[in-house]
């Protein structure tokens, strides 16, 4: 197992109370579900719509990671709706109200409700890169090839 790394949760002022923190939902999941908080009512997604939807929380990310945020497979199996931004990323300095950027893009209607699990948080650590100006780039077999250059596997 990776070593374990804690994030501090505060609730959002108004946020209930009852809906669980983040939580893994087996010994060897990857992402802790996030729920919606919307107030005890529910928010409906009409095809091919796109809202931020609230979890009603603010979290604190050690420096060195980051928090992704994935669609749920089975919301997007079943219903269409997964999150267009995905991953989504939470800086670690980031402090503000944790959002999910979902989008209907099934045929119906879909209703999300008050605690329903909407995606998924994975903690990484961050790796930050040094860019720096060259002269030239080292030849590789694929060369400047872009989508679909390696064929069709």
């Amino acid at each position: 197992m990776a070593a374990e790394v804690t994030i501090l949760v505060l609730r959002e002022p108004g946020a209930d109370p009852a809906l669980p923190l983040p939580e893994y939902q087996t010994a060897g999941s990857a992402g802790a579900d996030l729920r919606a908080d919307l107030g005890g009512e529910a928010l409906e997604l009409q095809p091919g719509q796109i809202r931020l939807v609230p979890t009603g929380l603010r979290v604190q990310i050690p420096e060195g990671y980051e928090m992704q945020i994935r669609p749920r497979s089975s919301l997007a199996l079943k219903h269409g709706v997964t999150l267009p931004n995905t991953p989504g990323t939470i800086d670690s300095d980031y402090r503000g109200p944790l959002g999910v950027i979902m989008v209907n893009l099934g045929q119906q209607p879909y209703t999300v409700q008050h605690g329903e699990r909407i995606a998924q948080a994975i903690v990484a650590p961050v790796t930050r890169a040094r860019y720096v100006m060259a002269e030239v780039l080292e030849d590789t077999a694929r060369g400047a090839g872009g989508f679909g250059s390696t064929g069709r596997a």
